[in-house]
C-alpha cells in the first residue's frame, strides 16, 4: 500500500502560494517606492505572477487600484464647451491678422536699421571729418530725436 503523502503535497502548495503573494508584496511596494507607474500588468510582470491571479486577490487587487488611483494625474482644467471654442475660420483670420502684423514689423524694422546704419555713417564721417553733427541731417529726422 502507498504512502500517503497529500500532507506534503499541501504544505508545498502553501509554500508556493504564499512566496507568490510576498513576490507580489515586495514587487508592489517597490514599485510605489520608486514611483513607478503601477497597473496589473506591471505588477505581474515585476512579481512573475498572472494578471488573473493578482486580479483574484481582493486585498492585492484593492492596493494595486489605490496606488492607481493615486498616482493618476489629475487634469489641470476642464475641456473648453464646443460652444465656446474658435471656430477654424475665426482662427484663420486671426492668424492671416497676426502674420500681417508681422510683415509690417519686419518692414519697420528694416526701416529703423537702414535709418541707424545711415545715422552712424554720418555720425562716423563727421568724427573723421571734425565737423558735427547736425538734427536736421536725414538720418536724425528718420529716427527723430533721442
Amino acid at each position: 500500500m502507498p504512502a500517503d503523502n497529500a500532507h506534503l503535497i499541501v504544505a508545498a502548495a502553501r509554500r508556493r502560494a504564499a512566496a507568490t503573494r510576498r513576490r507580489a508584496t515586495s514587487a508592489l511596494r517597490q514599485m510605489d517606492a520608486t514611483g513607478t507607474v503601477i497597473t496589473f500588468e506591471a505588477v505581474a510582470r515585476e512579481a512573475g505572477v498572472s494578471r488573473s491571479w493578482l486580479y483574484n486577490q481582493p486585498d492585492l487587487r484593492a492596493e494595486i487600484e489605490r496606488l492607481r488611483a493615486r498616482h493618476r494625474p489629475v487634469p489641470a482644467a476642464r475641456p473648453v464647451p464646443d460652444r465656446q471654442r474658435a471656430s477654424e475660420a475665426s482662427l484663420l483670420r486671426r492668424l492671416e491678422a497676426a502674420t500681417e502684423r508681422n510683415r509690417q514689423l519686419e518692414a519697420e524694422n528694416r526701416e529703423l536699421r537702414q535709418a541707424l546704419a545711415l545715422a552712424l555713417g554720418e555720425r562716423r564721417t563727421a568724427d573723421i571729418c571734425g565737423i558735427r553733427a547736425t538734427a536736421t541731417s536725414p538720418a536724425a529726422r528718420a529716427i527723430g530725436p533721442c
